[in-house]
């Protein structure tokens, strides 16, 4: 599996303890370092189920400075995915790619149904 995070989250390391904690081998990617491409963004979206917009970090100081709550209602699916590759402190995170899931935010009880 591949586990997207941002170490210096809070909930990225409550996500990567309780991977840890249950023995579940995975890949750490910091978002910081290797941002998702589009293409891989594209994928995980079609994969989760979810709308896109949860894929975006609302809560981040980058969101709320470009006005994305405003602007995302009017942008194609393809601009906010482009939008989205450009710096990874706008995607949500922790995402954990697994084989057919892709979970985007860390709540326990939906990560133990998926992956043990």
């Amino acid at each position: 599996m591949l586990f997207i995070c941002y170490p210096k989250c809070t909930t990225c390391q409550k996500a990567k303890a309780w991977l840890d904690q249950n023995h579940i081998p995975y890949t750490l990617r910091d978002i910081r370092q290797e941002n998702p491409t589009c293409d891989e963004l594209a994928g995980w979206h079609k994969a989760s189920g979810l709308p896109l917009r949860k894929f975006f970090n609302t809560s981040g100081t980058l969101y709320k400075s470009m006005n994305l709550k405003d602007r995302l209602p009017d942008m194609t699916e393809e601009q906010q995915l482009r939008l989205l590759a450009t710096d990874g402190m706008l995607v949500k995170r922790p995402i954990l790619v697994g084989e057919g899931f892709v979970l985007v935010g860390f709540r326990a009880d939906e990560w133990e149904q998926k992956v043990k």
